[in-house]
């Protein structure tokens, strides 16, 4: 499937799934790195530093992949692969930061976190699915 299913939305918006990001870096090889992120749209949304080892490759190669699992009985998982646009809209960025302030961290201290994490030189970066692998009862 290439779009995000209200099952596979429901699982990745549950509680505070961290995603696990992953990017290729200048020379070839794969990373990966934990992120926090929402469900907006049908498109996965973070933040990151712009200087950041995934900031530089995203607007290198658009090309990522975030996995988020859960990884007590039932098992489950989900993989969005997909193209990540970019933006430095200081407005986005300030809702974008204060929303996963908010689901992370709690609603008392969301705009807190949004004014840490909302300024320039972050951009907010949009994973739009090519891909979606899902599977939400690995004991079925």
């Amino acid at each position: 499937m290439s779009a995000l299913t209200p099952e596979v939305v429901e699982f990745l918006a549950h509680g505070t799934r961290t995603g696990m990001l992953g990017w290729t870096a200048k020379d070839g090889r794969p990373l990966v790195a934990p992120v926090w992120f929402l469900v907006e749209d049908d498109t996965i949304v973070f933040n990151t530093g712009a200087g950041t080892a995934k900031g530089r490759a995203i607007v290198r190669d658009p090309r990522v992949v975030l996995t988020a699992d859960l990884a007590a009985p039932p098992y489950a998982f989900v993989q969005v692969q997909g193209v990540a646009e970019i933006s430095e809209d200081p407005a986005e960025l300030l809702r974008i930061a204060t929303a996963l302030g908010g689901r992370y961290m709690g609603a008392d201290r969301a705009e807190e976190f949004g004014r840490r994490n909302g300024v320039p030189g972050e951009l907010v970066v949009r994973i739009r699915p090519t891909r979606v692998v899902a599977a939400l009862d690995m004991t079925a």
